[in-house]
């Protein structure tokens, strides 16, 4: 990695500098308030002695800003990074820089109730340990997951066991749809979200000046093992209201905001509003780097105005699964109102120019935020970025073509590569290209022609080194977390091959949650069509306390159906939900299920090895910067 920024680098970074409002230092007061202790436990191990968080791994934070970071992604990492209990007010409590997000603990009448449980497991408890170290050994009455992100329920099992739930002695309340989301977004993309996610959080990466410092919304991911515990209680609607051993709680439900399942809720004793993701002190993502459906900008927006008119005039306190607490009935729908502006301001102005004839790249370069929103810290672009989003705004409305039909057909990366080269004279000259535009701190051209050179196939030495080199400096320049992990992840893997895949993105938990026709459309997504093409399968499912299911697979897709009874003459295995997903992921053989009578079989048990047979393996460490 180069140790330090180009002179055109230190420009941009300078001309940064000089233009913020660094003066401003309520952040950093609101971000220390109520701290009650740290912990003593600065890593954090799995059971096999593994790191998967380390509290002390961002102490470089506290030095002045170096040339090789933006300053305001670096002013935003040191408060992420600030960690501990913290009291936000009596009864009310959050666990801050355990993992990516925040877990909130909110004291009941005999015990609390836990908001968010962070990514993993180890995570989780070592946080609650915090807690229970300061507050006492309180039993876990609920737990809430405001949305269907993996940061706030993976850590669960951390503070919570499955028994304490099938015995009704823990609830977990999760918004309408949250399983169904949760597990399809983990499972059915899961593997490429995963090795991109690597990407954009950094979790891989050295940490220091010249490396990750911190992804905007939270520092980075933790890597130990995600669980998951199925709700027991869904919210269904705005203005449904549980108590909970004494504690009320009143919920907004906000889908197909920064989640497909999301809600806010209020605590109307404690005059303290949680709004989940929805508002943060980041401008978030309408489109994530590591890959999503589209969000909603417009209804994001409205449901912020619907959050103001519900509960601003009695509010305190608003916090939220990422970040510190704005406190304060003026500060706080101020907050929220900015917030609201923020997405309501690029989702129309995209929209107003999308109908002027601009298309997505170019209202990405065109679309500036007005000065209050310009200015406001918490509405900077350190996880989402104006770029990203507006280009996503114009896919959601547009999709991916342009209407030039000259970008109609494109050639992949690879044969586009061959042709730059080609026309730019060959693959020296292209470099040379590139050279010169580093040398003159363009940056943006030379990645591209050094892309090109790259995906060409081209064996330049030293083209690499010089893409690496100019990822290097696009990170140190930029003021976003996710971009600045992106870029340096990219240098990385240029510099010393691919690092895989950080987090575990099969988490056993999430795949046995999975209904049986979300185990069927995960497999029918494997299903190699070419090599399967000419085979015609029909096979019968009966599953116990569930229903009968026909999978067929015939010109090479695999397509599913309830049945009231097995057809004649096609194999049928018996078996439960559990003993299925065990089945199809390998987690059980065919041979041990049939010898100890989990599975019986009425026909040929082999036709399930060629199904099988015709699922195609999936890569976690799939290339990204080369071919």
């Amino acid at each position: 990695m180069t140790s330090t920024s180009t002179p055109a680098t230190l420009r941009v970074l300078a001309g940064a500098a000089e233009q913020l409002p660094f003066h401003d230092t309520q952040d950093l007061e609101d971000a220390t308030r109520g701290l009650v202790a740290r912990s003593t436990q600065r890593q954090v191990r799995a059971d096999d002695g593994r790191v998967v968080w380390d509290l002390d791994a961002y102490t470089f934070l506290e030095q002045d800003v170096p040339p090789t970071a933006h300053p305001s992604l670096w002013r935003q990492s040191r408060l992420n990074a600030i960690d501990g209990l913290f009291e936000v007010v009596p009864g009310l409590y959050q666990l801050r820089g355990f993992d990516l997000s925040v877990m909130t603990v909110i004291e009941t009448d005999g015990g609390v109730v836990v908001v968010d449980p962070l990514i993993s497991k180890e995570t989780a408890a070592a946080a609650f340990a915090l807690y229970r170290e300061h507050r006492g050994d309180r039993p876990v009455r609920a737990v809430i997951y405001t949305h269907s992100h993996i940061d706030h329920f993976g850590g669960v099992k951390g503070v919570v066991s499955q028994d304490l739930v099938d015995a009704g002695r823990t609830d977990v309340i999760a918004p309408a749809g949250f399983l169904q989301h949760a597990v399809a977004e983990n499972v059915f993309t899961g593997t490429a979200m995963g090795r991109r996610a690597g990407y954009m959080y950094g979790a891989a990466l050295d940490r220091g000046p010249a490396g990750q410092i911190g992804a905007g919304l939270g520092q980075t991911t933790s890597t130990g093992e995600p669980t998951l515990i199925v709700p027991t209680v869904d919210v269904v609607g705005t203005g449904q209201e549980l108590t909970v051993d004494g504690l009320r709680i009143v919920f907004q439900v906000t889908p197909g905001t920064e989640a497909p399942a999301e809600m806010n809720f209020y605590l109307p004793d404690l005059h303290a509003l949680c709004t989940a993701e929805n508002a943060t002190h980041t401008l978030h993502n309408i489109l994530t780097l590591r890959g999503a459906v589209v969000r909603d900008a417009h209804a994001w927006a409205h449901y912020l105005t619907e959050t103001i008119a519900l509960w601003g005039d009695d509010l305190d306190v608003v916090l939220a699964s990422h970040h510190w607490p704005t406190w304060g009935r003026e500060r706080a729908v101020d907050y929220l109102a900015t917030q609201r502006d923020l997405y309501l301001y690029l989702h129309d102005q995209t929209v107003r120019m999308i109908n002027q004839g601009y298309v997505g790249s170019e209202i990405a370069e065109l679309l500036t935020l007005p000065p209050g929103l310009e200015n406001a810290w918490h509405a900077r672009g350190y996880y989402g970025s104006v770029s990203h989003n507006v280009k996503a705004i114009y896919q959601r409305y547009m999709g991916w073509y342009e209407g030039n039909p000259a970008r109609l057909w494109k050639h992949p990366p690879q044969e586009a590569g061959r042709r730059y080269v080609r026309a730019m004279g060959g693959a020296d000259a292209a470099v040379a290209v590139a050279q010169q535009a580093y040398d003159d701190g363009d940056y943006r051209w030379a990645a591209e022609v050094l892309d090109h050179v790259i995906f060409s196939g081209a064996d330049h030495p030293g083209s690499r080194a010089l893409q690496a080199d100019t990822l290097d400096q696009l990170g140190f320049a930029t003021e976003n977390g996710t971009w600045r992990s992106a870029y340096l992840a990219g240098a990385t893997e240029l510099r010393h091959g691919s690092f895989g895949t950080p987090a575990n993105p099969n988490a056993p938990d999430l795949l046995r949650a999975l209904t049986v026709t979300q185990l069927f459309d995960s497999l029918a997504v494997r299903i190699d069509g070419p090599a399967s093409a000419d085979a015609c399968l029909r096979l019968c499912w009966a599953v116990t306390g569930d229903a009968t299911y026909l999978t067929e697979l015939r010109n090479g897709a695999l397509h599913h159906l309830t049945v009231p009874a097995p057809p004649p003459d096609v194999t049928t295995f018996r078996l439960t939900r559990l003993v299925l997903v065990d089945l199809m992921t390998g987690a059980l053989p065919l041979a041990d299920a049939l010898a100890d009578g989990t599975v019986t079989v009425d026909g040929d048990p082999g036709e399930l090895a060629t199904l099988v047979g015709f699922l195609a393996p999936v890569d976690p460490g799939f290339a990204i910067v080369t071919p």
